[in-house]
């Protein structure tokens, strides 16, 4: 395979094929020399994904029903949303009206779903072999408890998963009283929570693109932008390489002290901490990576102390993510470095004012919380990120976040931190 380099200060790619490879270099000073890389040079990345295939969604079905059965439950309602794309490969929008996937603890996966829409569900269906469908003058919530009489299913526990919405469940649970209602986490959550090779195939590609997209907009900051124009370049690069864009948040100055951002308004200058938080989607799996530089000039001794702090804090809780032991540990030990440095304690500013990590998967936030008091054990395949966020009020914030997942050998990085406040992505 012949390799043709091209190169620009800041964003260093390898040209594979059609596709792009990371060989990310960083600028996070913008040097008025420096040679801005162009969008038209970014190129898919996402060729050559493979997807969640149908056996992977048969089997997912297959451990969800030996949970149900273990559990005492006769079986799950999903709603439209993550769940039913995760089971049954259906994306479907939520609205008003109802439509439901069922997974029966025996059996095939049956659906119900409004008449008008019987034709287009059936366009998407891999899995089951049974629509039930409802006009508009009729109630959605007797004809599943129809279906679920159908199943041989007039009394029992029924599973709902987390993210179901009360009017679903309120207006089933009026028409079978004598059916009981419980969550279904016992049952999503264990599938979910593991992701197989595929899907961390699919999320290394995510946080590749995200990586790239992130210096290309680190490349284009320019004097006098706001957040929303920062934010612009994220997504646009996102889509040229094939993702889905999600978020692309940045923050400078005083702003990057607040998590999650500021309504003031902001304006880029030289000297600006800018803490930037970025996500996109390959085939429905996740990014999420955080990066703090200083714009247009040298970071100042106190800016470089604080980042250096930062990392420090970020390779503990790494380090602490190991097999066999409880998630809170990954907390504390990020948690610890900032304490002894004079920060906190606790969730007091200034200091880490939140968990040090989430699950990530087919959402940004699922099950897995680096967070103090989760005693669930770390085993391979789970995932979720390390993030131990600073923030002093009034001064600045600090973050940097990287996802890692769980193999047999320990942690491993989806996206390798940077290596100084200079050096953004290693």
């Amino acid at each position: 395979m012949t390799l043709q380099r091209r190169e620009f200060i800041g964003l260093s790619t390898l040209i594979v094929g059609g596709g792009l490879a990371t060989g990310l270099n960083s600028c996070s000073r913008n040097d008025k020399n420096k040679i801005s890389s162009p969008l038209y040079e970014l190129k898919s990345m996402t060729n050559g994904v493979s997807p969640i295939s149908l056996k992977e969604r048969e089997t997912r079905i297959e451990k969800a029903q030996r949970l149900m059965i273990e559990n005492g439950f006769e079986a799950l309602i999903l709603d439209a949303g993550t769940s039913l794309l995760y089971f049954t490969g259906i994306r479907w929008g939520q609205s008003e009206r109802t439509m439901v996937a069922i997974i029966p603890a025996r059996g095939a996966v049956k659906y119900v779903c409004p008449g008008f829409e019987e034709s287009r569900l059936r366009e998407l269906i891999k899995i089951g072999d049974k629509v039930y469908a409802w006009q508009e003058e009729e109630s959605p919530y007797a004809l599943i408890v129809q279906l679920l009489n159908d199943l041989g299913i007039a009394s029992g526990s029924i599973a709902v998963e987390e993210r179901i919405r009360f009017f679903i469940v309120d207006g089933v649970r009026r028409e079978a009283p004598h059916l009981s209602f419980s969550s279904g986490d016992q049952v999503t959550i264990p599938c979910r929570i593991i992701k197989s090779d595929t899907e961390l195939a699919l999320m290394q590609k995510a946080n590749d693109i995200t990586r790239v997209a992130m210096q290309y907009a680190i490349d284009n900051m320019e004097e006098g932008m706001s957040p929303s124009d920062l934010s612009a370049l994220v997504s646009s690069a996102h889509s040229k390489l094939g993702a889905r864009h999600i978020f692309g948040g940045g923050n400078f100055g005083p702003a990057s002290a607040f998590p999650h951002g500021s309504v003031q308004p902001q304006t880029l200058k030289p000297g600006d901490i800018v803490l930037m938080d970025c996500g996109c989607k390959v085939e429905g799996y996740c990014s999420d990576i955080s990066r703090t530089l200083v714009f247009g000039i040298e970071p100042t001794e106190r800016q470089n102390e604080i980042w250096n702090l930062e990392k420090e804090s970020q390779t503990a809780g790494f380090e602490a993510a190991q097999l066999g032991r409880p998630m809170h540990e990954i907390d504390d030990a990020a948690r610890r470095v900032l304490v002894e440095a004079g920060f906190g304690p606790g969730y007091k500013l200034p200091g880490l004012p939140h968990r040090t990590g989430h699950g990530i998967g087919m959402d940004v936030h699922e099950w897995g919380n680096a967070v103090k008091g989760n005693n669930r054990i770390l085993e391979p395949g789970m995932c979720f990120s390390i993030e131990p966020n600073i923030s002093i009020v009034g001064e600045f914030g600090v973050r940097h976040e990287d996802c890692a997942y769980m193999t047999e050998d320990g942690p491993k990085w989806l996206s390798e931190p940077g290596s100084s406040i200079d050096k953004p992505f290693s």
